[in-house]
């Protein structure tokens, strides 16, 4: 009688052990699952959030070679030339390679002087968006400052 007894215990636990494992192998299954629908997400978020930095910190080189360009322009006997090297100095290598700058200088003192700087997004960050529909190709960092020639 005690061996039988002995026998159905084992046979429960048995078969609560088999339960159990059955659980934790539904458990693990749904987290895999989870992390198969909340991975993709996660690196875009990531990737997002490393290209657009990229960006700002282009535009913030844009913006300042932008005036850089403008205080050289707004000096007495500056030329366009001068206005060009000083925008290229104030560029990073990269971001020189394909620049656009366009130049208004003013002739006499108190003249506005509008000096503009388009760079393209491209030189500036990875094009790590285009999947999902947001792509660098075609557009431009741009900044555009005046000032008044000295």
């Amino acid at each position: 009688m005690k061996r039988l007894l002995h026998q159905v215990q084992i046979m429960i636990n048995t078969e609560q052990q088999t339960r159990q494992h059955k659980r934790r192998r539904n458990r693990s299954a749904f987290m895999s699952l989870e992390l198969a629908f909340t991975l993709p997400i996660l690196l875009l978020v990531l990737m997002a959030l490393f290209e657009f930095s990229m960006l700002f910190f282009a535009r913030g080189d844009v913006v300042e070679a932008s005036r850089i360009g403008a205080r050289t322009a707004s000096l007495p006997g500056s030329t366009w030339e001068d206005v060009e090297e000083s925008v290229y100095q104030a560029l990073r290598p990269r971001l020189r390679q394909r620049v656009s700058i366009n130049a208004q200088l003013g002739e006499r003192t108190g003249d506005l002087v509008n000096v503009a700087v388009w760079v393209p997004m491209q030189d500036a960050a990875p094009d790590l968006l285009w999947p999902i529909g947001y792509g660098l190709v075609g557009r431009n960092l741009a900044s555009e400052t005046r000032m008044v020639r000295e």
